[in-house]
């Protein structure tokens, strides 16, 4: 039974009223709906709390997709109690964690726009991450970088989403700019997120509604990691 994905509905819903739908072999557990996003394209999954209907509280250490990519797995602290199939519970995630993640995701993708070369790799973090560009040229300045980035910040533009079909997606390769990590297909449909007047990829990942909500973002440090290879690192300061 697939896992209805609310948060791909609304990133700021930070708890729902859900129903146990099974225990893997594993201890993890299966909801028929959920807040958690669930780890994939560089962001970390989700972690918080699954209060059952006594009240217990059951620590959900990370969330992660299971075999069939169509549930979601919610894994829970070790030693913790684990609920019956059936059971209500409400699933809240923590906010602050995830917050921080939307901003930096969405400041990650204003940096591919003020360096427009392929990404070959990236991760998110719990306020802070980072890209790795292939770039033929080292000349790089943090400074610089960090100046255009906050100037497109400072724009305070929408962050949108709109859908479309796998089919429209291959016949418009440019919209993807990460070598390594696959657009989420296979649905059938696609999510694009907007950024009004800056940038437009497909992603499946949560963002903040406006890029003023990123505040403000540092350049960290920028590593060589091959010829052409280099690590630009970012965090919210």
């Amino acid at each position: 039974m697939p896992t209805d994905l609310l948060f791909r509905d609304d990133a700021y819903l930070t708890e729902t009223a859900a129903i146990v739908v099974g225990v893997n072999e594993r201890g993890g557990i299966i909801l028929d709906k959920t807040v958690f996003y669930a780890t994939g394209g560089g962001q970390p999954g989700d972690k918080g709390t699954l209060i059952t209907a006594a009240g217990v509280e059951i620590p959900v250490a990370t969330t992660v997709y299971g075999e069939d990519k169509t549930e979601i797995v919610h894994v829970p602290a070790e030693g913790s109690a684990l609920p019956t199939v059936g059971d209500k519970v409400t699933a809240r995630i923590d906010w602050d964690t995830r917050l921080k993640r939307m901003r930096i995701h969405t400041a990650l993708h204003l940096l591919t726009t003020v360096l427009p070369y392929p990404v070959t790799g990236g991760a998110i973090g719990d306020g802070e991450g980072r890209l790795d560009f292939d770039i033929p040229d080292a000349g790089l300045e943090k400074e610089a970088i960090a100046e255009e980035l906050m100037r497109r910040i400072n724009q305070n533009a929408d962050v949108t989403e709109q859908w479309i079909t796998d089919a429209e997606l291959e016949a418009n390769p440019g919209l993807v700019k990460t070598m390594s990590v696959k657009p989420p297909m296979g649905s059938g449909r696609v999510r694009l997120v907007n950024i009004v007047g800056l940038d437009l990829q497909p992603c499946g990942g949560t963002h903040v509604k406006n890029t003023r909500e990123i505040g403000n973002v540092a350049v960290t440090n920028i590593e060589k990691k091959g010829k052409q290879n280099r690590r630009v690192r970012i965090a919210l300061v």
